[in-house]
């Protein structure tokens, strides 16, 4: 048993911080920096798993959660929307400080938060939780946020019909913990710390003399939400796409410049885009679950799908801009999405990150060599160019492809279905001369279990081409200064 003062009898900080009503200024409020500094000052104390494992921590521990607590209330008034998430979320740090700071389970507030139900465009959120940061750390450690919802008429008219997704969330940065000082771009609720609970309630609730019940199974609760900082994603796109655009001598089209002068309009382009990508994961011709199931399997396949999602997105995004009976900001804005899918995947992707089963970075490859190789991608005389009028078209063909390999997929076995989407990317790219997929897999490991397959995959199973080689040297500092961007520090 812990020898802490149990949370809830702590008193209270003196001096506490004033009571906030007004959420437009709460970034430069007292109680504000107070929480922040106090989840900056507990993520010291954390291990990778988010508790706080030595004794002699616990009584600052204590005091610092006193701190965030007297923060969140003073913050609490400006946002009402979210009245039983911060109450459970006090009820949540008092239990953690009373247990003796083990490894955090933040379950009761998590599911109490439901930014879902309140997508008003300009509405803000105060967000804590001890979580990792998804492209950012894998410690679990406490982050404070506070987020605005990004919800222009247009993608609330698009989301009811026909795009609906009632999971969605699009958001902007407003100020944040050092977990968000990294390429992070989302904000999920499978990050944060909690327990699974158990299905069918406890043994107390058992009558007196009944047999012992069978062990319970424990589940996760059913998430809600995601959320994507579209600010983020604008900002870094306008920044590396600039800068690509220099280095390649690619002449833009005035719609795509256009992108690159203007942060609001870059961000509702990418909330149009997210909105179509994530919806996407779940509707199609698809094996029975294209990877929302956590399974390990080859890397390649989590390309295809996070390709496939984009491609959705461009193919409906051509739509629209042929429709001449659909809204014309949609339409303005269906224009933009298939610059900003286009580019983000030419540009960044492939040059982003390490070459570690970076899937988002092979698909990003594979849609520059098909359009390369379908001529209306050139790089002629050192300078790269594009037939602008051809490009939908021939986009929209490597989505049927993909499709096709989807629809094919539920009457073939699992490494059938590995083998043929291994074969659709090596189709167009080159793998690695040193790859035992590409050579054949023996029929040892073919007729072995999943994994001797998945194991068999190279690291970097499709090496960067020589362009990208070349790009990446005039590249790398511009893509490492996005880290941390947001719209504001854009």
């Amino acid at each position: 048993m812990s020898s802490l003062t149990p949370a809830r009898t702590t008193p209270t900080i003196v001096g506490e911080p004033e009571v906030v009503e007004d959420a437009s200024t709460a970034e430069s409020s007292a109680a504000w920096l107070e929480v922040k500094a106090a989840a900056i000052q507990l993520r010291e104390l954390q291990d990778h798993d988010g508790a706080i494992p030595d004794a002699a921590d616990h009584p600052r521990a204590v005091d610092l959660v006193a701190r965030l607590l007297a923060g969140v209330r003073a913050l609490a008034p400006a946002f009402p929307h979210d009245a039983v998430y911060l109450s459970a979320l006090r009820i949540d740090f008092e239990r953690w400080a009373a247990e003796g700071f083990g490894i955090p389970d933040f379950y009761d507030s998590l599911v109490a938060f439901r930014p879902e139900q309140h997508r008003v465009n300009g509405l803000r959120h105060l967000v804590v939780f001890p979580m990792y940061t998804q492209n950012g750390s894998t410690d679990r450690l406490v982050e404070a946020v506070l987020i605005e919802v990004l919800w222009p008429d247009f993608v609330a008219e698009l989301e009811a019909d026909p795009y609906t997704n009632k999971l969605f969330v699009p958001i902007r940065f407003v100020d944040f913990t050092p977990g968000y000082d990294t390429n992070s771009a989302v904000l999920f609720p499978e990050t944060v710390a909690m327990s699974a609970r158990p299905i069918g309630g406890v043994d107390g609730d058992r009558p007196a003399g009944a047999a012992a019940a069978a062990p319970q199974q424990a589940q996760l609760p059913t998430f809600t939400w995601g959320a994507i900082f579209a600010d983020r994603e604008a900002a870094r796109f306008r920044r590396v796409v600039r800068a690509a655009a220099e280095v390649t001598k690619l002449e833009l089209p005035d719609d795509a410049a256009r992108l690159l002068d203007d942060q609001a309009l870059a961000e509702q382009t990418f909330v149009m885009w997210d909105l179509i990508h994530d919806r996407t994961h779940m509707r199609g011709d698809l094996p029975f679950d294209p990877f929302m199931i956590k399974q390990r399997m080859p890397y390649f396949l989590y390309s295809l799908e996070e390709l496939r999602c984009d491609l959705t997105a461009f193919r409906e995004s051509v739509r629209l801009t042929r429709d001449e009976a659909s809204d014309p900001t949609a339409r303005e804005h269906a224009r933009l999405v298939q610059y900003a899918i286009l580019f983000d995947r030419l540009f960044r992707f492939p040059l982003t990150g390490s070459r570690v089963r970076n899937y988002d970075g092979l698909g990003g490859q594979l849609l520059f060599a098909w359009l390369h190789q379908h001529h209306v991608l050139h790089w002629t005389d050192t300078s790269l160019a594009i037939d602008w009028a051809e490009v939908p078209d021939v986009v929209v063909a490597l989505s049927d492809e993909i499709n096709e390999l989807y629809w094919r997929s539920i009457d073939r076995p699992k490494t059938a279905h590995w083998l043929a989407a291994y074969e659709l990317i090596r189709a167009t790219l080159a793998p690695h001369p040193a790859s035992v997929w590409a050579r054949g897999l023996s029929d040892e490991i073919l007729a072995g279990p999943p994994k001797g397959m998945t194991d068999a995959v190279l690291d970097d199973e499709f090496p960067l081409s020589m362009f990208y080689e070349a790009l990446g040297k005039k590249m790398g500092a511009v893509i490492e200064s996005t880290k941390g961007i947001t719209g504001a520090r854009g």
